[in-house]
């Protein structure tokens, strides 16, 4: 039987609890908007993003951020909540850089718009929350591919969730968990690159599992597959 590589460190698989705080800041307007944005913890920033996406993972992936909503369908600023929703999470490393772009969006239109300064009806104010997360490790470990390829099967998608976005933006690695461990680990650079070059915003949870699986899949030999099923 064929043998894989075994990595000198093996990969240890975490997962995550999430709580969700309120900051007790609100905005009427853009102009309050902003400013708050440019003032409040990152981790404002990413709730305000990814909160949809943690909170209903099996459902269809895109979807809305809290800012694109508020601004499009409360302020009735459609042009601009059409922007702000076209903004490519995927091309961001850092939640500075995705701040800052939403940022520079909203006070472009201000520019393009500066006697227009809608407000929020009474009770439909942006009210900032904050995402607090505890990571926890999980008893799951790998030392090659095809252990890697077991686990990554019956892991929660919430473990999934922290090594693919969570390690990659909120905590600044520049890189999802999984590529950096292949590539570093097991000298898989192309399955590393195959998996780096994914957009994880376009799949739910269990199809982004199922695209990690079918990817991985192509580099263990077959009767290794056959043994685990």
């Amino acid at each position: 039987m064929a043998v894989l590589p075994k990595a000198n460190q093996p990969f240890h698989f975490y997962t995550r609890l999430n709580l969700v705080e309120f900051t007790g800041k609100k905005a009427t307007n853009l102009r309050e908007l902003v400013e708050i944005m440019k003032e409040v913890p990152g981790s404002v920033i990413y709730h305000h993003t990814h909160h949809y996406l943690q909170q209903h993972l099996y459902l269809s992936p895109e979807p809305p951020n809290d800012f694109a909503y508020w601004i499009g369908y409360i302020l009735k600023e459609e042009e601009l909540g059409e922007e702000i929703a076209s903004i490519d999470l995927c091309q961001f490393s850092t939640i500075r850089s995705l701040r800052e772009k939403i940022i520079e969006t909203i006070e472009a239109h201000l520019s393009r718009n500066p006697g227009i300064l809608r407000t929020a009806p009474l009770g439909a104010e942006f009210h900032f929350f904050r995402s607090i997360t505890f990571i926890l490790p999980t008893p799951y470990v790998a030392s090659d591919l095809s252990e890697f390829l077991k686990v990554l099967k019956k892991i929660t998608i919430h473990s999934i969730y922290y090594h693919m976005f969570e390690a990659r933006l909120r905590l600044e690695k520049g890189e999802n968990d999984f590529s950096c461990w292949i590539e570093d680990m097991l000298g898989e650079k192309e399955l590393a690159r195959e998996i780096a070059k994914l957009d994880p915003y376009t799949f739910t949870m269990e199809g982004l599992r199922a695209e990690l699986c079918s990817l991985i899949t192509k580099y263990i030999p077959g009767e290794m597959i056959e043994c685990q099923e």
